[in-house]
């Protein structure tokens, strides 16, 4: 897996998703409203707004948050975000997405630039690296909804590309415009997904050792920890081996 999905994994092990609730909330939340801004505030009738509400409610996020955040794009005093896309390159050249939604483009600029020059990485022009990733949908399942065969069956009956299954969880890839479509298919053949959103996926992986792997999930775990950040892609690969000893 990239880098990401490992670091999510190993926050996980370690019961940092508690202590991390209330930012979560805030992040989802902030989608909402966005989503709800750019449509009409019915999740029925604005699929981004129908996905932003699907994740919300797979996270336990309490319905009067959902209900508040959507409230909040209406009227004239609505909160307003501009979507921003940063890319750069972190320690050893690895490369970087980072998607934010800000009121304040100079604000998460300036800390956006900062977290990846203490790190030892730079930012780059827009462009620079999402040449090498590809924009798809991504739906997510917990391993207990069945085996990688059953699926797998499941994801190319609805029209997905790719299936990633470990012991955790199932991964299904699809193209960007067909994420509806794929993940209402799903539905019907295994029932609500845990997530469901579009992703920036590497088309290739860049192997890490130890030290450096330990540099990367720190300039992602701070990176992720800023208000205005929503999501950050990489393109490093960690060993099994290595991962035991992050984990650990």
């Amino acid at each position: 897996m990239a880098g990401h999905s490992q670091f999510k994994n190993i926050m996980h092990r370690k019961g940092r998703q508690d202590a991390v609730r209330s930012k979560m909330f805030s992040k989802l939340a902030r989608e909402i409203t966005v989503a709800a801004k750019t449509g009409l505030p019915d999740p029925t009738m604005n699929s981004r707004l129908r996905l932003a509400v699907q994740n919300a409610k797979a996270q336990s996020m309490p319905k009067d948050n959902i209900e508040r955040a959507i409230k909040k794009a209406s009227g004239a005093d609505g909160e307003s975000y501009d979507e921003v896309r940063y890319e750069g390159y972190g320690p050893g050249g690895v490369a970087v997405i980072v998607e934010a939604l800000t009121d304040n483009r100079n604000r998460t600029a300036s800390s956006v630039r900062s977290t990846f020059s203490k790190a030892g990485g730079a930012l780059g022009e827009t462009g620079s690296v999402s040449f090498s990733f590809d924009r798809v949908g991504e739906i997510t399942y917990k391993a207990s909804v069945g085996s990688a065969d059953k699926v797998m069956d499941a994801a190319i009956e609805a029209g997905a590309e790719d299936v990633v299954s470990d012991e955790d969880s199932h991964t299904i890839y699809c193209g960007f415009e067909d994420i509806n479509d794929v993940s209402k298919a799903l539905e019907g053949a295994l029932g609500e997904a845990e997530t469901i959103k579009a992703v920036w996926r590497p088309q290739n992986t860049v192997p890490v050792d130890e030290e450096r792997a330990a540099s990367l999930l720190k300039l992602v775990e701070t990176l992720e920890d800023d208000d205005d950040v929503q999501n950050v892609y990489t393109n490093f690969e960690v060993s099994d081996e290595v991962m035991a000893k992050l984990s650990a």
